[in-house]
């Protein structure tokens, strides 16, 4: 066999071969498509034209899936979809619409629209992922109604415990999670003088989003090809319609739109077909690929960075190595990650964000014609300051995390371990302190932190943040906090001092909180568990 077409068949399969230590990973990378062609006429189309074409196709998968998800949104349907066997006891496929085909749960378009069997396939994936996705959901609320505390506000240790218990992988959740739940079936409650008695009850069916999932498709719907010449050139073709509400075949038309691909993925990287996303009359793709990386490793870790999250100083991190003969010591001083300017700069969006929504409320609440017109004004100036928050975040996250991946480069870390802030809810240290707290986008940023380290085969594991600040890094007794190390007797938080006389350390308290956070994962690095979705 030639390597032409052996790199030819390896396209067609889709399949990543993959060496010795490596393993395959999947990425996304979002691209713009400007402009199509019409293969049987030649009519160049504009970007435009292409996204009204792009939007009529959503528009038709949209509402069959909203028909098929608010046919199904009960319990019994969740839970036989969930159950992975069919009525007859034969596993349902992993492709959600033919799981949802073999159930027999079918879309159809309106009266006299003629779509192909890709179209409703598409409509069946959504509905499909949608309802799979309501069974976790509906497991949590049924756990936490079957333990419902006495009080609601505050649950007794043994009443944590049993809703825990009830839930399952409940040692791992982060108690907000429980929280807002509890707090979605007290509000409930409150409006309807009764308590939920499901999930269904406590959230309406699910909006359904605009875009297409031509994963779900095959060569009949789209198609992607790299280009031979140019590997950062790349060919999507599909099928859309030529009018909104397509009458026959002949109203469909197939489109080629050149893509050029941004330099994040790898030559050798295989495409898989896009998801096509409306936004601004613009069409975005989301471009999935995979490509082989070094595979990380869950135990066996003698250098690890541990990072520590902050408000002002937004990340702390360092390296530290684990000897044979158990020792743990640290490389360096460790370095910080300051964001204080732009996370004021985002306390004083969300200010204004918050006067708006109020100024709209009001002038609702007045149901003053005279007053619409300013009230449109208010919510699209409530667009664009949410935009440039969501921007704002988005950069953040980006930069906070390739900072910390590059400290792990350049110690030579296998595993960068990070403390696990998924269950704190800021309180009693004043309003703007509490909001700025709750505001910071550690979320984003472990995601994208697990992003990029994958490219490197390095593992990202968070570990419990309890006394990471409150016991010394080199003794473990209790540190004493003041407020800065030349006012040593002036209460504070900043500055820490270990009170034991035969070991005097002191620093600065994020740095202490790194070092225990990495000694802790690699000292107990064999417990860790693997989650499924984000790996190690």
């Amino acid at each position: 066999m030639t390597p032409l077409r052996a790199e030819r068949e390896r396209l067609v399969s889709r399949r990543l071969p993959l060496g010795e230590g490596e393993a395959g990973r999947a990425a996304c990378a979002r691209v713009l498509l400007r402009a199509g062609v019409v293969e049987k006429t030649g009519e160049a189309l504009s970007t435009a034209v292409l996204a009204r074409r792009v939007g009529w196709t959503v528009d038709l998968v949209c509402a069959m899936a909203a028909e098929l998800l608010a046919e199904h949104w009960n319990t019994a349907d969740v839970d036989t979809l969930a159950s992975g066997a069919d009525p007859g006891g034969r596993k349902l496929p992993s492709n959600a619409w033919m799981a949802l085909r073999r159930l027999g749960w079918t879309a159809t378009p309106a009266r006299g629209v003629r779509v192909n069997d890709r179209i409703v396939r598409m409509a069946q994936e959504q509905a499909g992922r949608a309802l799979r996705s309501a069974n976790w959901r509906a497991g949590l609320t049924s756990a936490v109604l079957r333990t419902w505390p006495r009080d609601p506000d505050k649950r007794t240790p043994q009443e944590w415990d049993q809703v825990r218990a009830a839930i399952p992988g409940g040692e791992y959740l982060p108690s907000s999670v429980i929280r807002s739940r509890t707090r979605q079936v007290v509000s409930f409650e409150r409006r309807n003088g009764r308590r939920a008695a499901d999930v269904f009850e406590l959230e309406p069916a699910p909006r359904v989003a605009r875009m297409l999932l031509l994963a779900a498709c095959d060569g009949q719907q789209a198609t992607i090809e790299r280009g031979e010449d140019d590997r950062q050139r790349a060919l999507l073709r599909l099928q859309l319609p030529t009018r909104p509400d397509p009458r026959t075949y002949a109203d469909w038309a197939w489109v080629a739109c050149p893509i050029t691909l941004p330099p994040t993925i790898p030559p050798n990287a295989i495409l898989h077909l896009p998801t096509l996303r409306m936004t601004d009359a613009k069409v975005r793709a989301d471009l999935a690929y995979t490509h082989p990386v070094p595979q990380a490793r869950r135990i066996g870790h003698t250098v690890a960075l541990g990072v520590d999250w902050g408000l002002g100083t937004l990340l702390s991190a360092g390296a530290a190595r684990l000897h044979d003969d158990g020792r743990i010591t640290t490389l360096g001083a460790g370095a910080q990650f300051r964001a204080a300017g732009v996370l004021a700069k985002q306390h004083r969006l969300r200010g204004i964000c918050e006067r708006l929504h109020a100024k709209t409320d009001h002038y609702t609440r007045l149901a003053d014609q005279s007053l619409d017109a300013k009230a449109t004004v208010l919510t699209e100036e409530i667009r664009r300051v949410s935009e440039r928050r969501s921007n704002l975040n988005d950069a953040l996250a980006w930069s906070a995390a390739r900072w910390s991946v590059d400290q792990a480069i350049a110690a030579g870390a296998t595993v960068i371990y990070l403390e696990d802030l998924r269950s704190m809810e800021a309180g009693g240290t004043g309003r703007t302190h509490n909001t700025r707290m709750s505001q910071t986008v550690r979320g984003q940023i472990t995601d994208r932190m697990r992003h990029l380290a994958a490219e490197t085969g390095i593992a990202v594991v968070t570990v419990p943040a309890r006394n990471t600040s409150k016991h010394c890094p080199c003794c473990l007794t209790p540190l004493r906090h003041r407020k800065a190390p030349d006012r040593p007797t002036t209460a504070g938080w900043k500055w820490a001092i270990c009170p034991n006389t035969e070991c005097g350390w002191q620093g600065d308290r994020d740095q202490g909180a790194w070092r225990r956070i990495a000694a802790r994962g690699l000292t107990h690095q064999n417990k860790t568990v693997t989650d499924r979705a984000n790996g190690p």
